[in-house]
């Protein structure tokens, strides 16, 4: 799985306190479902502080541009402390907030211009008449130790990178986020059978993309 570098986005506004607040950490998730409910500034900050990076993180692997990662994960906070009133804690709050990111960032990726993207097409395996492939994939080299490990992560990150949006949304959120894919055609507004068709030729695209750099 790839990771992203994370790191603490700016703290959005705030709610004004209900209560006078505690600035020591919470205990527990009730505590702090609780102290959030209240309203308490420091509560909020520790979200921010704690669990922003990996908020960031998920939106750079949806939208890539940095600007726009950064400004989904605030509209992700916006939501998520408007709304915090009826979260009822039926998963854990870094769950919850994952979920609102994902969408706030595929929303930002809606509203962008659409810009000219290369054809998948030229990415995929290519094959001679008779159905044999035109070249067999070959085993890739392993990472001998964490400088190569960090390089193979970022090879693997610019591949995906290159990928049409229409394949790596998909790809990201099956194969990196953990979705299912019920989960991926409900947010995608689309078919699971559409999700599966685009997962698979993206895993196919990706392949060729890094057979040539990872290849032993």
């Amino acid at each position: 799985m790839i990771r992203a570098v994370a790191q603490t986005p700016a703290i959005p506004d705030l709610p004004q306190a209900a209560l006078p607040g505690d600035n020591t950490p919470p205990d527990d998730e009730s505590e702090l479902l609780g102290r959030l409910k209240a309203g308490e500034p420091a509560a909020f900050e520790f979200v921010v502080r704690e669990m922003g990076g990996r908020m960031l993180a998920v939106a750079r692997r949806i939208l890539v541009d940095e600007n726009e990662a950064q400004d989904a994960v605030q509209d992700a906070f916006v939501s998520a402390f408007r709304a915090i009133g009826k979260f009822e804690g039926g998963s854990q709050i870094a769950t919850w907030l994952h979920r609102i990111t994902v969408n706030a960032s595929l929303m930002r990726l809606r509203k962008k211009r659409r810009q000219d993207e290369v054809s998948l097409e030229g990415l995929l395996p290519t094959f001679h008449s008779d159905g044999r492939p035109s070249h067999l994939p070959h085993p890739w080299k392993q990472a001998a130790g964490p400088e190569e490990l960090s390089e193979v992560r970022t090879q693997i990150r610019d591949a995906i990178a290159k990928l049409p949006d229409h394949y790596r949304i998909v790809l990201v959120l099956r194969d990196i986020e953990g979705l299912d894919t019920a989960q991926a055609a409900e947010l995608l507004e689309t078919t699971e059978a559409a999700i599966k068709i685009r997962l698979h030729r993206a895993r196919q695209a990706l392949r060729e993309l890094l057979d040539s750099t990872l290849r032993e």
